[in-house]
């Protein structure tokens, strides 16, 4: 340190709550910091844009894209026209996504028309609110009509009306991606496919359930004797070495 610097009067303004001496090598990391700094010009980062996010205050857009979805149940005459539009958040970036934002439900039958607008209000609303609103169709799905509910093509169980709104509701979050349609690993879909090869073969050698058993286009192509799985309801189980096994999802009580 040269002698200039040793006789340099520093005024102290304040009172000294704290000290620390600095060693040589203290004194030539600072030395080497402000050396990169005035070496190199400050790049100051960019703080990224805030993602768009669905709220109650959004105004709605002129233009939704949207999907309508066909509900033809056997407890009515008329089929319900499910419509759910879209919108689109984040546009031309890496985090582009689809949210719904209304439902309308449209049907000739006016027997549940102050239910269905009821319903539809509720859905929109939950929809603008933002936030995850999966959790909605698991609530649609549990709701079970009081004279029974019906089977629809493919041979899956419906317990209501309401319950096949929530699976519409649900096909659609799948469709645009917030909700993951579960799969089955590669080692389950092979003991399934061994189990539908076996239950095939066990009954075509007996003459008088190979009728029982045909597969039948109207239970999406599974056994005609099959039982209604518990967990997807879905007439897909049958009976293999003394355990139902589900050949839609592969549910057993075995495994």
């Amino acid at each position: 340190m040269s002698s200039t610097e040793q006789n340099k009067t520093i005024k102290i303004d304040q009172a000294i709550i704290g000290y620390k001496v600095i060693t040589a090598q203290d004194a030539a990391a600072i030395e080497a910091q402000s050396t990169i700094k005035v070496a190199g010009p400050m790049i100051e980062q960019q703080p990224e844009p805030s993602l768009e996010t669905v709220h109650e205050n959004l105004s709605r857009p002129d233009f939704l894209m949207g999907s309508t979805y066909k509900i033809k149940t056997p407890m009515s005459e008329h089929a319900l026209y499910i419509t759910i539009n879209d919108i689109l958040l984040n546009q031309d970036t890496p985090h582009e996504q689809r949210h719904p934002y209304e439902i309308f439900i449209n049907s000739k039958n006016m027997d549940h028309f102050m239910w269905v607008v009821a319903l539809t209000r509720v859905i929109s609303a939950v929809f603008r609110k933002g936030g995850d609103v999966t959790f909605m169709v698991e609530e649609l799905k549990a709701v079970f009509d009081p004279k029974g509910g019906y089977f629809k093509k493919g041979g899956k169980f419906m317990p209501s009306l309401v319950a096949e709104i929530g699976e519409s509701i649900e096909n659609h979050l799948k469709m645009i991606g917030l909700i993951k349609d579960p799969t089955i690993d590669s080692h389950q879909q092979k003991i399934l496919d061994e189990k539908r090869a076996e239950f095939d073969r066990r009954n075509a050698t007996q003459k008088e359930l190979v009728s029982s058993s045909a597969v039948n286009d109207d239970n999406g192509g599974f056994p005609a004797n099959a039982q209604l799985c518990n967990k997807c309801h879905t007439k897909a189980a049958i009976l293999m070495d003394g355990c139902y096994t589900c050949l839609s999802c592969g549910d057993s009580k075995c495994s």
